[in-house]
């Protein structure tokens, strides 16, 4: 059963620390963001890229359309402002859906093909909890990456804890 209320502050959860992050990372020069690492998506705006991209792929899906990627990365990373603001505008338009959708929709099943081939079948409110998860885990290694460079800086980073978001962020009524 679709929870309509946990798919909304999941998505603006998601919303609120890629944002936290996405300000964390621009307090580095802009030669750290896009200096070359040894890690899966070379750079910390290659990795903010990819979960651009992976939101890119469902948003595609979601509205029924190819999306015209045949991986999960683009083969030349975005400049990091240019996926900072997309990214940003994107998890604007998850949150706007998690608050227009009934659910009944969130329950509708979206059938695609997966980039790497074989078919897949999600509802709508599993998307967006992917999209959610997907972004937390790249999120995490992210920090991994930043925590170092910003303490040599002398600059504490922002944290992205669900609980931190709930906090200070979540203006939605709780439970007594």
């Amino acid at each position: 059963m679709p929870d309509r209320a946990l798919v909304q502050r999941m998505t603006a959860y998601m919303k609120w620390a890629d944002d936290v992050m996405l300000t964390n990372a621009a307090l580095l020069p802009e030669a750290e963001i896009a200096a070359t690492r040894d890690t899966l998506f070379a750079t910390i705006s290659g990795t903010f890229d990819h979960i651009l991209v992976v939101e890119e792929i469902f948003r595609a899906h979601l509205e029924g359309r190819a999306h015209g990627f045949t991986a999960r990365r683009r083969a030349e990373p975005l400049p990091f402002a240019e996926v900072a603001r997309r990214l940003r505008a994107m998890d604007d338009h998850y949150v706007d859906l998690a608050g227009r959708w009934s659910e009944a929709e969130l329950e509708e099943v979206v059938r695609f093909t997966f980039v790497g081939g074989g078919e897949g079948a999600m509802s709508r409110q599993d998307i967006l909890l992917h999209l959610v998860n997907h972004a937390t885990y790249h999120r995490g290694f992210v920090s991994t990456l930043l925590y170092p460079l910003l303490n040599r800086m002398g600059l504490e980073m922002a944290g992205t804890d669900l609980t931190v978001f709930l906090r200070d962020a979540w203006s939605q009524p709780r439970a007594a």
